[in-house]
């Protein structure tokens, strides 16, 4: 059973929540700030995050930040409004997807198997071999990713993301394929969500801003990898 906590401030929407996710088939938790939330996640060990960005006390995006630091699990952020600048700020804080207030249940259900879908299914496919580009090495088999002989920990979307690039390198994406490829998003989506992960996962591989070795942008269409 998927373990979800969902951290909001608001009662009446925790306790909605709570109650739809649970008759869908998902473990809850729940917390009214982010302290409690952060409290909560060794006990709990939640597979996704459900987090709030207006938040007493600790905002949310701090939240955000500290789970990403130490925890690989899952982030969905709830924003007031879908083209916000915190939308933006909330993705390249670490969150793997969001959706907007007011959450309807169904929505966030989709949304959280598809992130669960994400994680589990890694490795599907994958060759089990280990590819070396330049410093870059990444191992398809075991989902581990090393830059210059030193460990680099990636959100299960950044992992996704890395792995789809390389399995074709010089091969352009378009930011709709991405979305398909890593969020499942088959609509229009958001292209927010691959430009927020590309830049995390440039600065986690050693890619100074503004001099990417591995991972190029085609301007006006998408993403490439090329192989050091």
């Amino acid at each position: 059973m998927p373990r979800v906590l969902i951290v909001e401030d608001d009662r009446a929407v925790r306790e909605g929540l709570r109650l739809a996710l649970r008759r869908q088939g998902h473990d809850i938790a729940t917390a009214a700030t982010g302290e409690d939330g952060l409290e909560q996640l060794p006990v709990f060990r939640p597979d996704v995050v459900v987090l709030d960005l207006m938040l007493p006390g600790m905002p949310g995006l701090e939240v955000c930040r500290r789970i990403r630091a130490h925890h690989q699990v899952s982030i969905i952020m709830a924003t007031a409004r879908g083209d916000d600048a915190d939308v933006v700020v909330g993705l390249e804080a670490g969150a793997d997807d969001y959706v907007v207030k007011p959450v309807r249940a169904r929505v966030l259900d989709a949304r959280i198997r598809a992130v669960l879908r994400r994680a589990s299914g890694l490795a599907d496919g994958a060759a089990p071999r280990t590819e070396y580009h330049g410093g870059l090495t990444i191992d398809r088999a075991g989902l581990t990713v090393t830059h210059q002989g030193l460990p680099v920990t990636l959100a299960p979307s950044e992992l996704r993301l890395l792995l789809t690039l390389s399995a074709s390198p010089g091969q352009v994406f378009s930011r709709q394929q991405l979305l398909e490829a890593v969020w499942e998003h088959s609509y229009h989506g958001d292209a927010r969500l691959v430009d927020a992960c590309v830049k995390r996962l440039r600065s986690k591989i050693g890619e100074p801003p503004g001099q990417p070795h591995y991972v190029h942008t085609v301007r006006g269409f998408g993403y490439r990898f090329t192989a050091g």
